[in-house]
């Protein structure tokens, strides 16, 4: 497919580093360490271009600004801007945004896919230890919980604001190849694997453009409007903050195993207080677990604008959100069952302590009886 010699006026290539730093961040407390310590700019983020009874954040996530970076992108120094985003239920989204002017479209999608090929999944991880490492200081005390080992998603955006003439989506379709944009290969693909990666698409006005995958995205949005990337990266933080209460029941369920064996195994009179306690330690985590959970389904609301809603349920299930929520629901069924069942144990021991004791004091007052007589 020729390019017919267009050129990106504008745009920029937009990494995402995502990590699962905590339990929770407590914004207005990072957000006054931040403005004490650093003296760096911060904002709480909204949809711009979104009317808020339409859209809107549950709980706005707090924006940082860290700086420029310089970045070796195909053997060349480049300078990005680095931010961060910082979301109340631990999620911590760092970001690299590179740039671009006046650009011919095939070295852009060169610059995307070197960008990726230098920050991406792939690619070693300093720049985003040492961006991390710079933040978790002055943040330490607003973190409930930190993260030794965070679990991370990364996600790419190739961000166009406009080309030298104007274009609608459907020309653009027609005149650019987005397919080495979208899938990183060089190599042609199938037709079949070609109509998969542009399956995703939607317009809200003739001249905007949004195609998903799994791992990048292409945004046209002559507006310079972010609606549609900070939509993107919610739904990548509710993959992250799912997919760590998930690992967090895989190694819970075991130990659960074990502990409630190990209850079972020592009969004694106090056996039902062991199991009153293990049973409140699940009756916590099924608490603690399902409270967060409900945040994160919540945290982005949205009722009216349509065009966002359907990016949004796409992205969600194009992501698997849904499916690695069933399995944390699933994990979360069984240690309710395994409550209820150590509950009742629980009870079922007193209820023989209860008449132990009274089989006790029925037998001393027939004793005391016969010593009087």
């Amino acid at each position: 497919m020729g390019q017919d010699g267009l050129r990106v006026r504008s745009g920029a290539v937009i990494a995402l580093r995502l990590f699962d730093i905590a339990y929770e961040i407590d914004l207005k407390r990072a957000e006054q360490l931040w403005a004490s310590r650093s003296g760096g700019a911060s904002a709480r983020s909204r949809l711009i271009g979104t009317p808020p009874k339409a859209v809107s954040f549950g709980v706005p996530p707090l924006a940082l600004e860290l700086g420029p970076v310089t970045l070796e992108i195909g053997g060349q120094a480049m300078t990005a801007a680095a931010g961060v985003r910082l979301y109340d239920f631990g999620i911590a989204t760092l970001t690299l945004r590179l740039p671009v002017q006046d650009l011919p479209w095939d070295d852009y999608t060169r610059l995307v896919n070197r960008m990726d090929a230098a920050v991406g999944p792939a690619a070693p991880p300093a720049i985003w230890d040492r961006l991390l490492a710079e933040l978790a200081p002055l943040l330490r005390e607003a973190l409930d919980r930190p993260t030794a080992a965070p679990l991370q998603e990364d996600y790419l955006i190739a961000l166009v604001d406009g080309f030298e003439e104007p274009l609608t989506a459907e020309m653009l379709l027609r005149r650019l190849d987005l397919i080495p944009l979208l899938s990183g290969e060089e190599r042609p693909l199938s037709e079949g694997a070609r109509g998969e990666l542009l399956r995703h698409r939607f317009s809200y006005h003739p001249d905007d453009l949004a195609v998903i995958t799994w791992d990048r995205a292409f945004i046209l949005e002559p507006q310079r409007e972010t609606d549609v990337a900070d939509v993107l990266e919610m739904a990548n933080a509710q993959l992250l903050e799912m997919r760590t209460y998930d690992e967090m029941l895989d190694e819970e369920l075991p130990r659960m195993r074990d502990l409630v064996e190990a209850a079972r195994r020592r009969t004694s009179l106090l056996a039902s207080r062991r199991y009153a306690r293990l049973a409140r330690r699940l009756h916590t985590l099924v608490a603690e677990v399902s409270e967060l959970t409900e945040r994160v389904d919540n945290a982005l609301q949205v009722t009216e604008d349509v065009y966002l809603a359907r990016v949004y349920e796409t992205a969600i299930d194009l992501f698997r959100v849904p499916n690695v929520s069933a399995a944390v629901d699933r994990k979360l069924a069984i240690i309710r069952e395994t409550y209820t069942a150590l509950h009742s144990e629980a009870a079922g021991g007193r209820a023989e302590l209860l008449e132990i004791a009274i089989l006790v004091l029925i037998a001393v007052e027939i004793i005391l009886s016969l010593l009087r007589h």
